[in-house]
């Protein structure tokens, strides 16, 4: 077997592998979304979210709803469209990778509609006596599904081009996975969610983040291919 073929059925292999493996967690992603929104809609899952109120109650304690405030304004929609309009900059001015300005719209502010949508087809209330003004429908939670997506886009960004510092990468990407498991619980303690609301969120983001950002890839792979072979075609047509 010639080095050549070996390249060819290693990468073919590792595609096969990755692309198993992001349709299975997105089914997974899907079914859990199912699954809870069935609960809710059945209201089974009323003692699971009073439990969940409980114990965010216990560990964050009385007296933090500022710091907490803090944290989940992170997730806000003012905040991310900020945020997603600097790193598009970013990318745009900096590191002249237009493909990531791309990338970010359409899996942050992307996935900002799709919880619109979702809000609205699924017309649940937002929880009795929150700790802290809150407007609109409950289920999922907008604050878990934005940072499902968008912090998620940054952990995929790191472990993408933080190749050379193995520990900075680690770091960076399980304290945005940390922070993104801070900012759903935040919403449950501020009692302007039901925990199945934010664990609605997260399954919708990711699902979302694993539909968007194969498709971006593909595209640009297309349109690269595309863009190699005009050259070839002009010189034939030329002759």
């Amino acid at each position: 077997m010639t080095n050549h073929l070996r390249r060819l059925l290693a990468g073919a292999a590792l595609f096969l592998t990755e692309f198993a493996l992001v349709v299975l967690v997105g089914v997974l992603g899907v079914a859990g979304f199912l699954y809870i929104s069935r609960e809710v809609l059945d209201q089974h899952a009323a003692p699971f979210d009073e439990a969940a109120f409980r114990w965010t109650q216990q560990f964050f304690g009385q007296k933090r709803q500022q710091w907490v405030e803090a944290v989940t304004f992170l997730a806000s929609r003012n905040f991310i469209v900020a945020a997603s309009l600097a790193l598009i900059g970013w990318f745009l001015v900096l590191r002249r990778h237009r493909w990531y300005t791309l990338m970010v719209p359409v899996v942050a502010l992307g996935g900002i509609c799709l919880n619109l949508v979702l809000k609205n087809i699924y017309q649940r209330p937002r929880p009795l006596l929150p700790l802290t003004s809150a407007s609109g429908l409950s289920f999922p939670s907008g604050h878990a599904m934005i940072s499902a997506c968008f912090y998620g886009l940054l952990i995929y960004l790191v472990s993408t081009h933080v190749r050379q510092h193995r520990g900075l990468r680690v770091a960076l990407m399980v304290g945005l996975s940390l922070l993104i498991l801070l900012i759903g619980a935040t919403r449950v303690y501020l009692r302007v969610h039901y925990a199945t609301d934010v664990l609605a969120g997260f399954l919708a983001g990711i699902t979302w983040l694993l539909i968007a950002i194969p498709l971006i890839r593909r595209l640009e792979k297309m349109i690269r291919r595309r863009f190699q072979r005009s050259p070839q075609l002009v010189e034939k047509q030329a002759q």
